[in-house]
């Protein structure tokens, strides 16, 4: 990949970290349940959690990310078995999650803030900064 590429994808990550004081993630080309590269800023005490716990399997902002494209907010999801709730506890609050590409290359996005919801401008910001990283990665294997 071209260093440009690696400058912009630099870019974009250090301006989400001003809007996104609480973390951010991507799941950028997902094929096969599986992404090709994996970004998290989350708390490591909550990614340590996640993974031990197997939440990916329930999450529903992976499963809402895998059937669906454009913008969601974690407050309109159903949480059956606690997982936003259990975020929420480790700062991971106003959350809200972009997914774009065809269901052969899925991208998953995560942002949280600990201020107040993202707004729709700042979404559909959220949603282009996604399906730019979705683009500028297609033929990446690792950030």
């Amino acid at each position: 990949m071209e260093t440009a590429n690696r400058h912009e994808i630099a870019k974009a990550l250090d301006e989400l970290a001003t809007i996104c004081d609480t973390g951010f993630a991507f799941a950028l080309h997902i094929r096969f349940t599986r992404p090709n590269i994996l970004y998290r800023t989350y708390p490591q005490a909550w990614i340590d959690r996640y993974s031990e716990k197997g939440m990916m399997i329930e999450d529903p902002v992976v499963l809402w990310g895998l059937r669906e494209r454009g913008i969601v907010r974690w407050a309109d999801l159903d949480d059956p078995n606690g997982i936003l709730a259990e975020a929420a506890q480790y700062g991971l609050k106003n959350g809200l999650t972009c997914s774009v590409g065809p269901n052969s290359s899925r991208s998953i996005s995560g942002f949280t803030r600990s201020s107040a919801p993202f707004t729709e401008t700042e979404a559909q910001y959220l949603l282009g900064v996604t399906q730019h990283l979705h683009d500028l990665t297609e033929n990446l294997s690792a950030l």
